[in-house]
């Protein structure tokens, strides 16, 4: 069972038991995160595609550690006109371990719906008003005469 799951903006394809390196999330070493944002699930060969998302799918994971990943070098030259810049970049980091992936998790109650203070009654007709039109020379000469 697998299942593609977005976390912290990026989308990860997950399965039990695999640890996964992500940009750093903001919770403790040791303590546990819940994923909603389940896009797909695949269960031996039945797949599941959330529109956009999968309700009541959750993928649950540990923290293992946070960590800065591998130095990356930026270099920058423009030949012939003495200029060179190096700069170099740690990516912050958090290792996860994903421990369960939930198909159907226990849904929120929802809130009773609302029932309505008047029913619906019959509203009155509306008085349609005729608006009559301003006359012209040649009408109201005739009726003058």
């Amino acid at each position: 069972m697998y299942a593609i799951v977005e976390i912290a903006g990026q989308q990860f394809k997950v399965e039990k038991d695999q640890q996964i390196f992500v940009h750093r999330l903001d919770s403790e070493e040791g303590s546990k995160i819940d994923f909603d944002k389940v896009l797909l699930l695949d269960d031996s060969g039945s797949v599941n595609v959330g529109a956009p998302v999968i309700t009541g799918a959750k993928v649950t994971a540990k923290v293992l550690e946070h960590l800065k990943g591998d130095k990356v070098i930026v270099f920058k030259k423009k030949r012939r006109k003495g200029y060179k810049v190096k700069n170099g970049h740690r990516q912050y980091l958090t290792k996860l371990e994903i421990l369960s992936i939930d198909a159907k998790a226990p849904a929120a109650k929802k809130a009773a719906p609302k029932k309505a203070a008047n029913p619906v009654a019959e509203k009155a007709p509306v008085k349609k008003t005729v608006v009559k039109k301003a006359s012209t020379k040649k009408a109201a000469a005739k009726k003058a005469e």
